[in-house]
């Protein structure tokens, strides 16, 4: 076994130096920007990520900046990456390592995973990439790799398989050489050994891997399907202001707690099924009446509703969108979170994807429709 672990760990960080991706946090071992990039690349793609890594790491070089931020300005740099609960963990975790430990990001295990927001992965990925600690950073690229080289059958999904797989890796570690060992495991799960098709013809240690042997890489490794994640269904309104607000939609803010926390949104209504759904949704009723509850009159507009739709890992939300004419002159000073947004403030508020995309296309046609 040691002669196959060694095997293992040589000829991954032989094929790492020569293969590996040019990535910004890894031109470094600055401990912030490696910290950084491992929150975002939870459930995120590489190529997804650079451009928010490097304007996030723009905006807030250092972990003192990123304590001393406005949280609006740090969901902003945010917007678009979803999982805006890790922004706000991150930034909480920014100011404990600015109160506890003078701005730097601490090197000790305990220390490290006392951090709000991080895990043993997380704090793995810093110790051992930073600072070459030989401690695993076990991620879903990590448990498929040793699944299939091992041929291992334990479901990757219970906690138990998580724990075995650290302890499995660790033990894989070369000594002195935990920063490249641990990014090769990632790398070669990101880019060979991937979830359907494992490219075993290119992969550097396919010859002893178990599962190819046998003919399992495909099967392998073995997870418990999550659960599908559950219909949610809303009914919005894309209010057009009149007289001092034309131009303007009204939009407000979501509670300071709880799902997308103090980001902007169209004003909406839930539905306790899709026929409620439907039934709201003919021509406008029950959404004019919530509004006027919030002392909001507007009136349907000849345009049609429309559809769009949000997607979490734990939710769907289908959402009927309503254009609509505010009935009077509304002012919203007074009412708590709601605001009228033009084009030029648009980009001053944090937005979930789906309603900044329905109002950057809203913006972009009434300009046409300007400009005809």
């Amino acid at each position: 076994m040691n002669d196959g672990k060694t095997y293992f760990g040589a000829e991954l960080l032989k094929w790492y130096r020569k293969e590996r991706r040019d990535l910004p946090w890894r031109r470094s071992r600055n401990p912030y920007h490696i910290w950084v990039s491992e929150i975002m690349l939870q459930q995120t793609r590489v190529d997804t990520v650079i451009p928010y890594f490097n304007r996030f790491v723009d905006r807030f070089p250092t972990v003192g900046d990123l304590a001393e931020a406005p949280e609006e300005d740090v969901l902003k740099h945010w917007e678009g990456l979803g999982y805006y609960s890790r922004a706000r963990n991150l930034q909480a975790a920014a100011r404990e390592v600015a109160e506890l430990y003078e701005g730097r990001v601490p090197r000790v295990k305990k220390e490290v995973s006392g951090l709000k927001g991080v895990g043993p992965y997380t704090a793995g990925a810093i110790l051992s990439i930073a600072y070459d600690q030989p401690e695993p950073a076990v991620d879903g690229n990590v448990m498929r790799v040793l699944s299939r080289y091992f041929c291992l059958d334990a479901d990757i999904s219970k906690p138990a398989t998580r724990v075995d797989m650290e302890s499995l890796a660790a033990s894989l570690i070369p000594e002195g050489q935990a920063a490249d060992f641990n990014q090769a495991l990632m790398e070669l799960g990101a880019l060979i050994c991937t979830p359907k098709s494992p490219s075993c013809g290119g992969c550097p240690v396919a010859e002893p891997c178990l599962a190819r042997l046998a003919g399992r890489e495909k099967e392998l490794p073995v997870k418990t399907k999550a659960k599908k994640a559950r219909d949610v269904y809303r009914f919005a309104a894309l209010i057009e202001g009149v007289g001092p607000h034309a131009g303007k939609v009204l939009v407000r803010r979501r509670p300071d707690t709880g799902l997308l926390a103090k980001m902007w949104e169209l004003p909406h209504i839930e539905a306790a099924d899709a026929a409620a759904w439907e039934d709201l949704a003919e021509g406008g009723r029950g959404l004019e009446a919530a509004l006027a509850e919030d002392g909001i009159v507007a009136k349907a507009t000849e345009r049609s509703a429309f559809d769009a739709q949000h997607v979490f890992t734990h939710l769907v939300w289908h959402i009927k969108v309503l254009p609509a004419r505010a009935a009077e002159e509304l002012f919203v000073a007074d009412r708590t979170g709601y605001e009228w947004v033009g084009p030029e403030q648009f980009e001053l508020y944090s937005w979930p994807n789906v309603f900044r995309k329905l109002l950057t296309e809203y913006f972009v046609d009434r300009a046409k429709e300007k400009d005809e």
